[in-house]
């Protein structure tokens, strides 16, 4: 029995329960195929219409994404396009309610357009300002996380679109201010579909170059529709998350494209770009040559100022007439010299004084003395015929004892004749 006769009910449930010895029919995945694509509800989409023919009670568009080479063809009854107060031209930036449509017989996939309103300056100004909020919210376009321009960028990346007058004119302003500046050029899209990611992705690599110090994005004057891609969302973040400074020079001082929010400075045109990441090599060279006079009017005053103090000190007395100092000091080592002299004087002749009492007191007190004076020492001779025992009681020299008597001139001998009776007067 074919696939085709076999009732539905032996037949895979699932596609993955398909084999080749037991398929679906062709018929039976259409069927599936349309009932899940029906099931998808319906989606407003923000598109341009790039391509569109009437045929009857139909229309057939061809709608292309924004920022991006994506298209889509799509089916509209004309009495929904009849409905626009502005005819739709090709071109026009619109919001669509588009529904997915599945032909059986032809296996074909159709968009179907439900309504469709085109988006108009007041929707743009509305949506981007929005997008603004909720940026700002986030802290993107806070003061602190904005990075402060070298003061001489040795090479800039300058983002612009194809041999542009903002480039032009950041090329020759900058030039024109500092003549040995460099450029790493990247040329994009900077109006279209294609723009955004031409633009990210020349960002990125300008980033990623250690020899860029700076990156500018210049684009001319246009309407709001051709600035649209620098308030695009991808856009502003892919900037917020760069680690070298950006600058922002889009349009003319009333453009205020997002990216001057988050940008780390904003300038009002491409040649005030130039102006604000060089200095003025005139001016650079006239401010050089002003601190160079007044550093050489700070020194030559500082010069007097010392000199005036040698001046001063210089005509002190001291310095005037140095060997003063040290005469009035030779004169006071004199003195004391002197004095010291004196006092050392005076106390070796008291001294003597004393020595001279003190003897006088010694000899006073000497045996000598006392024998100069008639007295007599007796010893008792011993066997070594030398006097040892002086004689101090008439009982130690009894009769013939030997003696020697020491008088003032010397000694003698003597025998004791005993113990004599002394008659008393």
């Amino acid at each position: 029995m074919s696939a085709e006769a076999r009732p539905e009910s032996t037949l895979p449930g699932t596609a993955a329960e398909t084999s080749p010895d037991n398929p679906w029919p062709l018929q039976l995945l259409s069927r599936k195929l349309k009932a899940h694509i029906e099931r998808a509800p319906a989606a407003w989409i923000e598109c341009q219409v790039i391509e569109m023919n009437r045929r009857g009670g139909n229309a057939f568009l061809t709608l292309r994404d924004i920022d991006d080479e994506i298209s889509l063809p799509a089916s509209v009854w004309s009495t929904v396009l009849d409905r626009q107060r502005t005819p739709l031209e090709r071109g026009s930036r619109v919001v669509a309610l588009v529904k997915a449509d599945f032909w059986v017989k032809t296996g074909r996939l159709n968009m179907s357009v439900k309504d469709i309103r085109p988006v108009g300056l007041g929707d743009l100004l509305a949506r981007i300002e929005r997008l603004r909020q909720a940026l700002a919210a986030e802290g993107l376009f806070a003061e602190s996380r904005k990075r402060k321009l070298p003061l001489l960028p040795h090479r800039i990346g300058l983002i612009t679109g194809r041999d542009s007058d903002a480039k032009k004119d950041v090329l020759r302003n900058a030039a024109l201010r500092w003549p040995a500046v460099e450029f790493d050029v990247r040329e994009v899209a900077v109006q279209g579909n294609t723009a955004v990611s031409q633009i990210i992705g020349a960002l990125r690599k300008l980033d990623a170059d250690p020899h860029v110090d700076v990156i500018v994005m210049a684009r001319g004057g246009g309407a709001l529709e051709d600035l649209l891609p620098f308030s695009n969302e991808d856009l502003i973040r892919a900037v917020a998350a760069a680690t070298t400074p950006v600058v922002s020079a889009i349009g003319h001082e009333a453009d205020r494209p997002i990216l001057d929010d988050v940008a780390d400075l904003r300038a009002s045109t491409p040649t005030d770009a130039a102006k604000q990441i060089v200095p003025d090599v005139s001016e650079e060279l006239a401010a050089v040559r002003q601190a160079r006079d007044h550093l050489r009017r700070s020194i030559g005053r500082m010069v007097d100022r010392e000199t005036d103090r040698l001046h001063a000190l210089r005509s002190r007395p001291v310095l005037a007439a140095p060997d003063t100092l040290v005469d009035v000091r030779a004169d006071e080592v004199a003195r004391l010299r002197q004095r010291s002299h004196t006092a050392v004087n005076s106390a070796v002749v008291r001294a003597l004084d004393q020595v001279h009492h003190l003897r006088a007191q010694v000899r006073a007190l000497s045996p000598q003395k006392t024998l100069d004076r008639g007295y007599a020492v007796v010893q008792i001779i011993g066997e070594d015929q030398a006097g040892h025992t002086v004689v101090t009681s008439p009982e130690q020299v009894p009769e013939d004892t030997p003696l020697s008597i020491r008088v003032a001139n010397g000694r003698f001998r003597a025998t004791s004749a005993g113990q004599a009776e002394i008659a008393e007067r």
